[in-house]
């Protein structure tokens, strides 16, 4: 009995050091992957809030991509440049009815998980692993 409980000594420690790498994967990816949301989040309310103000009379471009920055950069997202923000004031709906397009692109980079990343998606144009993109359509006023 005294040989098999000997034999068991430090199994636990073993069994820790296998499993905590997985429980730190998951956890870490948990993280990642909620801020990436949290940031899609944010370009998706910055896309409507420049919508808003692109179906107005008398904004102009760059009325929009300043509001979109602004909402951006409060969101905690490094500001944009002007060829991230793209805005299309004639897009048509009817023969009557035209519509305001605001589209943001915007390289996301993961803090912890950019070479897993790198591994199952192709590098984008912008060198980031993933691309978010968000857009908005609104009728023209």
């Amino acid at each position: 009995m005294k040989k098999r409980m000997r034999s068991e000594r430090g199994a636990a420690l073993v069994e820790a050091a296998m499993i905590m790498p997985l429980i730190m994967l998951i956890s870490v990816g948990i993280f990642e992957f909620g801020r990436a949301y949290q940031t899609s989040q944010v370009l998706t309310n910055a896309a409507r809030e420049g919508a808003r103000l692109a179906v107005l009379e008398g904004r102009t471009d760059a009325d929009v991509r300043a509001r979109v920055n602004k909402y951006v950069t409060d969101g905690g997202l490094t500001a944009l440049s002007d060829g991230n923000i793209q805005v299309n004031r004639t897009v048509t709906l009817t023969e009557t009815a035209t519509a305001s397009t605001v589209t943001i692109t915007y390289p996301f980079e993961f803090m912890m998980l950019n070479p897993i990343v790198r591994m199952v998606t192709p590098a984008s144009s912008t060198g980031a692993p993933i691309t978010l993109t968000a857009s908005t359509l609104m009728r023209n006023e």
